[in-house]
């Protein structure tokens, strides 16, 4: 499935943060966007999964026009956002977390075991913590738990929000391998700040600067340019 997004403007209350993004995602791409904190890169997603109502633009899924549709019925057609912060509900197991994700939407008539299994498949080691709280587990264990419990939704589209957050390096590099299996068969649009998830996982990168994108190629042009990484990523 695809994603494009055409002139979108959004912002909170007159504070204007995208100001007329132009973006697509084609099926099968890892596309990452990149940009140092406060460029509206949060904002980004927020406003492609329904969360924040953008003042002009277009959204489109498969060519179709989500633009006014609800944060629900943009999961039913195939969009996911895993947000920032490694969120799940932790006064419930990782089993509950897991089932609450496999219930929400089921395209394909499997099973909720049989959605279950496949994400612990892809992580093992949730299965080894089926039965743990939530909140007891490590934060990439619950980064593994959040993308998991959106996978269970059957997207079409998944949309990751810095998932290196506040991870070792070891679990990054984890992580970002996962991505990258998990795009093989889903169309992925990624948000980081950390250089080294890109580097693994993505196929096309784009930086975001004040609002704006301001330059795309493959990863191994971007990612190995000095003056790029010094003028729009700020490290």
């Amino acid at each position: 499935m695809s994603l494009l997004v055409e002139g979108l403007i959004a912002g909170y209350g007159q504070r204007q943060v995208l100001h007329g993004i132009n973006l697509s995602v084609e099926p099968g791409e890892v596309l990452a966007v990149l940009g140092s904190n406060g460029v509206g890169k949060s904002t980004l997603l927020r406003t492609l999964a329904g969360l924040l109502t953008p003042t002009a633009g277009v959204i489109k899924l498969d060519g179709h026009d989500v633009t006014h549709q609800s944060a629900h019925q943009r999961v039913r057609r195939g969009l996911a956002l895993v947000p920032e912060g490694q969120l799940s509900f932790p006064a419930m197991s990782v089993l509950e977390n897991l089932e609450l994700g496999a219930r929400a939407v089921n395209r394909s008539n499997r099973s909720v075991s049989t959605k279950i299994d496949s994400v612990i498949g892809l992580f093992p080691r949730l299965g080894e913590r089926r039965q743990q709280m939530a909140g007891t587990l490590s934060g990439g264990e619950r980064q593994m738990l959040a993308i998991g419990r959106a996978l269970l939704t059957e997207p079409q589209v998944l949309m990751l929000d810095e998932p290196s957050q506040g991870l070792a390096p070891i679990i990054i590099e984890q992580v970002a391998d996962t991505i990258a299996e998990i795009g093989t068969s889903t169309t992925i649009l990624l948000v980081e700040q950390n250089l080294l998830v890109p580097a693994r996982c993505a196929t096309r990168v784009v930086v975001l600067e004040g609002g704006n994108l301001t330059l795309e190629g493959p990863p191994e042009t971007v990612l190995a340019d000095d003056k790029v990484i010094h003028a729009y990523l700020g490290v």
